[in-house]
């Protein structure tokens, strides 16, 4: 028997860019199965009391409208704003004050209460680093420019399709990480050794692979019908690297089933590199 369909919104404000309400609220409403789906709103920059008044409206009208009380993430810091917001037929989450009042209390000092505040990092340090790392990465993709290796934090291998250029771009704009990412082709293979490249970055490497079938799938979506894609081509590729890899003694793992973040934060783990939040 198949089981109804929940559908509640989610409303996610805030006084700046909103990605931090989007991530804690995505990470909280991933607890539940598919049985409930969320529609989330995103209303970001409110940050005057005529839009807190606007952002009001829409909530109490969703309310009417589905007659269910909306969730509402919040990171606003304005405590008029965020009252005035607070005073909305919704179900009010409180991101930064659940934590911050506490903290101030263990403390015994008041926060800042600035607006935007976790974004603000126009011409400081740890932003041009993430702009570093981001440029790092896109020229150093799939091997496409072998010069300033030596200044990558890591070198992603593994055969085409499994996932390393994603997993460069996301280290590199979230930990301001230099990652660089190379591929594996059969005539690697066919001589039996790692490219002569990345042969002196041996302690920077780190393997990505794939499940044959997934691999096959994904590489039908960009070439279709061509041997590339072939489920015995992708076998043998991804047997192939993966005995590469551990003869060479090389740190891997299979991205079949796991999030950017989840392997990203692998590779920081095994490589032995700290989190640059940017």
């Amino acid at each position: 028997m198949n089981q109804e369909i929940i559908e509640r919104t989610v409303y996610l404000v805030s006084d700046s860019t909103g990605i931090t309400a989007e991530t804690f609220s995505n990470a909280v409403l991933s607890q539940f199965d598919d049985t409930i789906k969320f529609k989330q709103i995103h209303l970001p920059f409110i940050f005057s009391i005529e839009k807190a008044k606007e952002v009001v409206s829409r909530i109490n009208q969703n309310a009417l409208d589905t007659g269910n009380q909306p969730i509402v993430f919040s990171t606003l810091v304005n405590h008029e704003i965020m009252n005035t917001v607070r005073s909305a037929n919704g179900i009010f989450l409180d991101i930064f004050g659940t934590f911050v009042s506490n903290i101030e209390q263990l403390i015994g000092h008041k926060s800042n209460n600035s607006i935007g505040r976790s974004h603000n990092v126009t011409n400081t340090e740890k932003y041009r680093n993430r702009i570093d790392a981001i440029n790092f990465s896109l020229s150093h993709d799939d091997g496409q420019f072998v010069h300033q290796l030596n200044q990558a934090d890591v070198i992603l291998i593994g055969v085409s399709r499994c996932g390393k250029t994603p997993t460069s771009l996301y280290l590199a704009m979230q930990y301001a990480i230099k990652a660089a990412n190379f591929p594996l082709t059969p005539d690697d293979f066919e001589r039996n050794t790692l490219p002569s490249t990345i042969i002196p970055y041996k302690n920077k490497l780190f393997g990505l692979s794939i499940h044959p079938e997934r691999l096959s799938e994904v590489r039908n979506e960009r070439r279709p019908n061509s041997s590339y894609s072939t489920i015995e081509q992708c076998r043998y590729e991804v047997t192939e690297s993966e005995k590469m890899m551990r003869r060479d003694g090389i740190p891997w793992l299979s991205t079949t089933t796991k999030s950017i973040e989840e392997i990203a934060t692998t590779v920081l783990q095994e490589i032995g590199l700290n989190r640059r939040l940017a």
